[in-house]
């Protein structure tokens, strides 16, 4: 693990405001390995001790015996009425939760991502983005954007061809 090299999913935490802490030591992560540990074994014995052998019984015999009794036994009340939960304001979530990734723009003014060239369409903005860095996002439903800081330069389907207005470009 590396502090300063975050993860995708750490980026994306960094970006949504949310403070990950780690655990980057054995002892650090002890007490969630104990848990598992102990669930397993005793898990184990529980469905054993009901006769239970086909996971669609396991299934309810987790939902409608264990998680209760487990629950009663350690589950604590809310020190604070109310939610905790904030509702999300800035830009688009999408943009954020989302796999991004910093490249440089060739001479060609077009950039390489994953055996793709993107082709950065001539703008009003620039003459052309040779040598800058630029971030290109893929979508969860697999397609790209290239963006210039805060600015989408274009939209791209799969197999990298420009899109406007959610139509391919001839």
């Amino acid at each position: 693990m590396d502090k300063s090299n975050l993860t995708q999913f750490g980026r994306a935490m960094s970006q949504l405001g949310i403070e990950m802490i780690p655990a980057y030591s054995p002892e650090a992560r002890g007490r969630s390995e104990r848990m598992f540990r102990t669930h397993q074994d005793r898990l184990s014995k529980e469905l054993a001790a009901a006769g239970i052998t086909q996971i669609e019984a396991a299934n309810g015999y987790l939902e409608s015996v264990y998680l209760p009794a487990f629950n009663a036994e350690f589950m604590q009340p809310a020190s604070e009425e109310g939610t905790a939960f904030v509702s999300w304001y800035g830009k688009e979530i999408k943009e954020i939760l989302c796999e991004q990734y910093e490249r440089v723009v060739g001479k060609d003014n077009c950039v390489a991502f994953e055996g793709t060239k993107l082709q950065i369409p001539s703008d009003r903005h620039r003459m052309h983005y040779v040598k800058v860095k630029v971030k290109v996002h893929r979508y969860l439903d697999g397609h790209l954007a290239v963006f210039h800081g805060p600015r989408c330069l274009a939209h791209y389907d799969v197999n990298g061809q420009v899109k406007q207005d959610g139509k391919l470009v001839a």
